[in-house]
């Protein structure tokens, strides 16, 4: 796809991998196990983890089953033959999630894969797994929006949701690319407000998922701390740590016309008590017509905000050394 090698250019083939995505999720077709699932869990870590968090969010009001995000090495005691396990790992070669479909297998439970190759293909392969592979050579990060629908993919093909979501997404790369100088523009104005700050992410409980991506955007691709938190449970914990908030802190709230009215009376109160503290207080606000469009759009701007923060502070934002080294350290023990 004449990928650019540095962040920006995976930020700015966003729509194009969100319908390549779609063409590659309906050309799965799975083979039907003979049994009923109690519950999904979708295994994987960061870039590739993350989809999960957000999916099961999208689906929440589709599916008829309970559905959980699991970032460790183990699964749940409850995971067995009624388990559908998905697993998510972008390089294939996660060492956690690895160990996670070693048990999901070991117990029995259907296990699928979404990845781009490496040991979780070849394990799939090997024992006959449905799976889903998207393209190599992308950072994790980079890859949200060809992961991520294939897990909506994932769910339809064993009748779990249904396929609505297909349309919401190509809506969502339309209204992106429609927007596109806008969404740049203003994530140019939040980037300058937070620069030499540590930001602090709020939106409401739906778009928790989506605040954790933009954390995990901030950390990775600006080489920043930052933390998230969702409305209400804020408004009954940390809006009282905020006595000790001052100037070296900033405040990102992501709005859509979607939040809970009472959520958005909430947000409106809260910046205001934020605002005592610190003038760094800074909204986003999302575009769509539907919970789907609207995390989508807020992702791609959340990740235009990253990486121009990245830029404006002189740092590499598709480096990741630190980590690399923890896993060459990792890997000799």
């Amino acid at each position: 796809m004449g990928y650019e090698k540095d962040m920006t250019g995976y930020v700015m083939d966003y729509t194009k991998h969100l319908r390549l995505a779609v063409e590659i999720g309906k050309k799965a077709n799975f083979k039907k196990p003979n049994r009923a699932f109690h519950h999904v869990v979708v295994t994987g870590l960061g870039g590739s983890g993350i989809g999960g968090t957000i999916v099961s969010q999208l689906v929440s009001d589709n599916m008829k089953i309970p559905l959980l995000v699991n970032n460790d090495y183990g699964l749940p005691a409850y995971v067995g033959k009624d388990s559908l396990v998905i697993v998510s790992s972008y390089s294939g070669n996660t060492e956690e999630t690895l160990s996670a479909m070693e048990i999901a297998l070991e117990k029995g439970a259907e296990v699928a894969c979404i990845s781009a190759g490496g040991k979780v293909v070849e394990l799939a392969k090997e024992k006959g797994l449905n799976f889903i592979q998207i393209p190599t050579g992308i950072p994790p990060r980079g890859s949200f929006g060809l992961n991520s629908p294939q897990l909506f993919y994932v769910l339809q093909q064993y009748g779990l949701i249904d396929g609505s979501f297909e349309k919401e997404i190509l809506d969502a790369a339309d209204s992106i690319d429609k927007h596109e100088e806008a969404i740049k523009k203003e994530a140019r104005v939040i980037a300058e407000v937070i620069k030499d700050s540590i930001p602090v992410v709020y939106s409401d409980a739906a778009y928790a998922g989506v605040s954790i991506r933009l954390r995990q955007q901030i950390n990775e691709n600006a080489k920043m701390l930052c933390w998230h938190h969702v409305f209400p449970e804020m408004n009954h914990n940390e809006l009282v740590g905020w006595a000790g908030g001052d100037k070296r802190f900033s405040v990102i709230l992501m709005r859509t016309e979607g939040d809970h009215l009472r959520t958005q009376l909430r947000m409106n109160l809260s910046k205001a008590i934020f605002k005592k503290h610190t003038e760094k207080v800074v909204e986003m606000h999302a575009k769509g017509d539907s919970i789907i469009e609207r995390s989508y759009y807020l992702i791609h701007l959340g990740d235009w905000m990253s990486v121009i923060l990245a830029d404006m502070k002189g740092v590499d934002a598709i480096e990741v050394d630190v980590i690399d080294f923890l896993k060459g350290e990792l890997s000799k023990h």
